[in-house]
């Protein structure tokens, strides 16, 4: 079961994110027609051209997210994308695998049934002087004890 959980895992996680990485795409402000105004990706943009002097650099995470955003994915960019949903989904799969078969724990183990207990120990014994019987020490009083009463 385990194994059936994580290759479905696997599969629904590349296929997810090779269909929705357009969406995030598109939510975030990485649209065909440019820049969406006060977007996440217009504040992307904003940081990335204050850090290198006013222009976004060739290759930078803005630049491919612009490009995915217009374009779309390249064939490379589809691999990469369908490959991390497949880990995602693959870990998410596994884990509900081992969940799901998860044996509870064991019940402490219990003496085999011809097994005997021994019997308490008898507080009487036959020997006893009712002198014994009479302190209220019960069957383990002590004699008092001689150092302390000098």
């Amino acid at each position: 079961m385990k194994k059936v959980l994580t290759v479905v895992g696997i599969t629904a996680g590349a296929a997810s994110a090779v269909l929705l990485a357009p969406v995030a795409l598109t939510a975030a402000g990485f649209t065909s027609a440019g820049i969406a105004a006060g977007s996440l990706a217009a504040s992307m943009m904003s940081s990335a051209a204050i850090a290198n002097g006013g222009g976004v650099a060739a290759g930078s995470l803005v630049a491919v997210l612009q490009s995915a955003g217009a374009a779309g994915l390249t064939a490379g960019m589809t691999a990469a994308v369908g490959s991390v949903g497949g880990v995602v989904g693959g870990v998410v799969g596994g884990v509900t695998g081992w969940v799901v078969n998860k044996k509870p724990p064991k019940p402490p183990s219990s003496p085999p049934p011809d097994h005997k207990q021994p019997n308490p120990p008898d507080h009487k014994s036959e020997s006893s002087s009712s002198e014994d019987e009479d302190d209220d020490g019960g069957p383990y009083s002590w004699p008092p004890s001689t150092e302390l009463q000098k």
